[in-house]
């Protein structure tokens, strides 16, 4: 694979105003090392429709279908790419990458949500919605290969224990073809960041890519979270410069994206997705990356 230039931006990316919400208020009352527990207890009380969007990606969705090389496949003929969809919440995207012919891997930290995305995950396999599809000729394409595998798995995502529920038919674990981020690495602590793309680096097969809908690049550095903002420069960081991705002001994010190398990561693609969440206002942007070498 190529690098690509980036074709857009968001150092323009206007600030909107901050109001504090329901979500920020409860993490504001917990010490750091409760943070996990957090989303736990939202999980429990039902309060799941704090970040809850309904559906699956609909940038994802354009990306399987229109670029279907950007997915690596596995060399053996009989074996379906395998995907990763750490922070799963109810399971869309883990459901619409199953009906895209993947075998796919749901984590969430809570019970009550695996047991949730578990009870979607069966009813959309059985009949799937069409937002699960660009379009009818899509739906038309996709179901004629029928379905991967969708395997929802109740873990922590910085841990090693939950790996042997993703080994493969010769007992080994030998990385994911394709992992994806969507509100992961906005939803936890800054200072877990450089954690987060250590541990991706772990878990990418050596010819996989890390699929980002970076988000919410609008929000303002300063404002707490979760979600926290976050630029192209902190992915940059992170991915490809091997830095901590904690930035206090925006001129510095802007610079990090010079660094050229110390990241375990190149990025493929940097590209505005044609269709996104609209909480987003059109702000955000999709990155793909490679384990560096590959």
């Amino acid at each position: 694979m190529t690098s690509n230039t980036a074709n857009s931006s968001t150092s323009d990316v206007p600030v909107v105003p901050f109001i504090p919400g329901r979500l920020i208020s409860h993490f504001q009352s917990k010490p750091q090392e409760h943070h996990g527990i957090g989303w736990t207890e939202l999980w429990d009380s039902g309060q799941s429709d704090l970040w809850d969007r309904g559906k699956p990606s609909p940038a994802l969705i354009d990306l399987i279908e229109s670029k279907p090389d950007e997915i690596p496949r596995p060399n053996a003929s009989s074996r379906r790419p395998r995907a990763l969809v750490p922070g799963c919440g109810k399971g869309y995207d883990v459901t619409m990458l199953a009906l895209h012919g993947c075998d796919v891997y749901g984590l969430e930290v809570s019970a009550t949500g695996v047991e949730t995305a578990r009870a979607y995950a069966a009813a959309q396999l059985a009949a799937p919605s069409a937002y699960n599809f660009s379009d009818a000729a899509a739906q038309d394409q996709y179901s004629g290969s029928g379905p991967g595998q969708a395997t929802f798995i109740v873990g922590d995502f910085f841990a090693r224990d939950w790996e042997v529920q993703c080994r493969s038919d010769d007992g080994a674990f030998t990385g994911f073809d394709l992992i994806y981020d969507y509100t992961f690495l906005c939803a936890m602590l800054p200072e877990r960041r450089q954690d987060w793309a250590r541990r991706m680096r772990e878990l990418i097969a050596p010819s996989g890519v890390l699929v980002c809908l970076e988000f919410p690049t609008y929000k303002g550095l300063e404002h707490p979270g979760p979600p926290w903002g976050l630029r192209e420069g902190i992915y940059w960081d992170l991915l490809a410069a091997g830095g901590k991705g904690m930035f206090d002001d925006e001129e510095s994010v802007r610079a990090a994206t010079q660094a050229t190398s110390g990241g375990a990561f190149t990025r493929l693609r940097y590209i505005k997705p044609p269709r996104s969440y609209e909480v987003a206002n059109g702000t955000d942007m999709l990155s793909i990356w490679a384990p560096r070498g590959s």
